[in-house]
C-alpha cells in the first residue's frame, strides 16, 4: 500500500512539473507575441526582412527595421562555432571513451564539465583582452566574426563533448566486447560499433550545441564588434540578434521596443526549429 501511494505521489508530482514547464514556455512565447504586436501592426513582418538598415528610433513611418544583417551575423557566428566545436567535441568524446587511461579519464571529464560551468561573461572578457588582440595582429580590428565564432566554439565544446560521450556510453557493452573478441582494433571498434550505434545521440548533441550558440548573448556582445553589417570576411565586426536586444532594450520605446520583441520572437522560432530538428533526427535514426 505504501509503495502504491508513493508511486501515485511521484506520478502526480511529475505531471505537475511537466505542466509547469510547458506553462512557462507558453508564457514566454505569449509575452513575446504581445510585445511584438504593435510593431507587427505598424511596421509589418516583411519590413524586418526587406529593409536594408536598422534605424528603428525614428518610428514606423520614417525608420528602418532591417534585421537581415544581424540575422546573418548570428547564423554566421553559429556556423563558424560549430565548424570548430563539432570535430573537437567528437574527438574529445572519443579520447574520453577509447583512448584516455582510467586515471586521466575522470580528471579530463571533470575539466570538460568545469568548462561548461564557466559564466559566459568570463569567456567574453578573456576573448576581449586576449583573443581579440591576437587576431588584431593578423587583421584589424580584432573584435570580429572570427573572434565571436572562436569564443562560441569554446563555450559549446563541453556541451557537444559531454553529450557525445553520453551517446557512446549508451552503446551496449556486449557489442563492443563482441567486436574486441573478433580482433578489431580501437579504430575498428569505433567505426563498426560506436559511430553507427550512437549517430542519433551525436546528431542531437550537435543540434543542441547549435541552439546554445544561437542563444548566447554576453560573450558575443563583448567580442564581435557590434557593427550592423553583412560581413565581407571573418575579420569584420558583426552584431548578432541577441547582442542587439541586450544593447538597445534599456532605452528603446514605442515601435523600437516592440521591434526588439520581434527579434526575440525570431530567436525563439530559431531555437524551436533546432530543438524540433533534434527530436525528429533522434526519432528517425533510432527507428532506422
Amino acid at each position: 500500500m505504501f509503495q502504491r501511494n508513493s508511486d501515485r505521489i511521484l506520478q502526480g508530482l511529475l505531471r505537475v512539473l511537466t505542466v509547469l514547464s510547458a506553462g512557462i514556455v507558453l508564457l514566454v512565447v505569449s509575452y513575446l507575441l504581445l510585445g511584438s504586436i504593435p510593431a507587427l501592426r505598424s511596421v509589418g513582418l516583411m519590413r524586418f526582412f526587406t529593409d536594408r538598415e536598422w534605424f528603428p528610433t525614428e518610428g514606423a513611418e520614417s525608420g528602418s527595421f532591417g534585421m537581415g544583417p544581424m540575422l546573418i551575423g548570428s547564423l554566421a557566428a553559429t556556423l563558424g562555432a560549430m565548424l570548430v566545436a563539432a570535430p573537437l567535441g567528437i574527438l574529445s568524446a572519443i579520447f574520453l571513451h577509447l583512448i584516455a587511461p582510467r586515471g586521466l579519464r575522470s580528471a579530463y571529464r571533470r575539466m570538460v564539465e568545469l568548462l561548461a560551468g564557466i559564466p559566459s561573461v568570463v569567456y567574453g572578457f578573456w576573448g576581449l583582452v586576449t583573443l581579440a588582440p591576437w587576431i588584431r595582429r593578423i587583421e584589424p580590428p580584432g573584435p570580429s566574426l572570427l573572434t565571436g565564432s572562436l569564443i562560441l566554439a569554446i563555450m559549446i565544446l563541453p556541451t557537444v563533448a559531454l553529450l557525445v560521450d553520453a551517446a557512446f556510453s549508451a552503446v551496449p557493452q556486449s557489442q563492443t566486447q563482441a567486436a574486441a573478441a573478433l580482433g578489431l582494433s580501437r579504430l575498428g571498434v569505433l567505426r563498426s560499433v560506436y559511430l553507427p550505434s550512437s549517430k542519433a545521440g551525436m546528431a542531437v548533441a550537435l543540434l543542441l550545441g547549435t541552439t546554445r550558440a544561437v542563444g548566447e548573448t554576453m560573450a558575443v556582445l563583448m567580442v564581435c564588434g557590434n557593427v550592423i553589417q553583412v560581413p565581407g570576411s571573418v575579420f569584420e565586426p558583426v552584431r548578432t540578434l541577441t547582442a542587439n536586444i541586450a544593447l538597445e532594450l534599456s532605452y528603446a520605446t514605442s515601435d523600437h521596443r516592440s521591434a526588439l520583441f520581434v527579434l526575440g520572437l525570431v530567436l525563439m522560432a530559431l531555437v524551436l526549429i533546432l530543438v524540433s530538428a533534434a527530436e525528429w533526427t533522434k526519432s528517425r535514426m533510432v527507428h532506422a
